[in-house]
């Protein structure tokens, strides 16, 4: 069973954020560089809370607020949920399941070390899927050969 650790040792422990007086348009600008689809907003080192295309979608979009003029910290996800690099990909499934979010900041302690988003899940469970079918395969198979011979 995969672990938050082995999705981190894959993909890196890079983190994106923001201060909670940027424009929501710099923070877009952003995300659209880096090809993401969170960040972290972040003030003094601490987390402050998490802005989603969704959190622009709804409370930027469907309000008529300005993108300009708007702070992400009036708009951001202030409740973060996070992980640890012990947490088990299942773990992660359930809490983004449950809480209907996309992304989880993964803390060792109190230090952030890295995110992981829904595909990393994803990518990360059907890996270890993969890998299951593919040793019972073996298995199957080999036994057939035994009985043959």
């Amino acid at each position: 069973m995969m672990i938050v650790n082995q999705i981190l040792q894959t993909k890196g422990h890079d983190v994106w954020a923001i201060s909670p007086d940027t424009p929501v348009v710099e923070a877009l600008q952003v995300m659209a560089q880096k090809r993401i689809g969170a960040l972290l907003v972040m003030e003094e080192g601490q987390v402050q809370g998490i802005f989603s295309e969704r959190d622009y979608a709804r409370k930027v979009v469907l309000e008529g607020r300005s993108a300009t003029d708007t702070p992400v910290g009036e708009i951001m996800t202030a409740k973060v949920f996070y992980v640890r690099p012990d947490n088990t990909v299942e773990d992660c499934m359930a809490i983004m399941t449950e809480k209907r979010i996309r992304h989880l900041p993964v803390f060792a302690g109190d230090h952030l070390v890295g995110v992981i988003s829904i595909g990393d899940v994803v990518k990360a469970m059907i890996s270890d899927r993969e890998f299951m079918i593919e040793q019972l395969v073996n298995y199957i198979e080999g036994r057939r050969s035994a009985v043959v011979i």
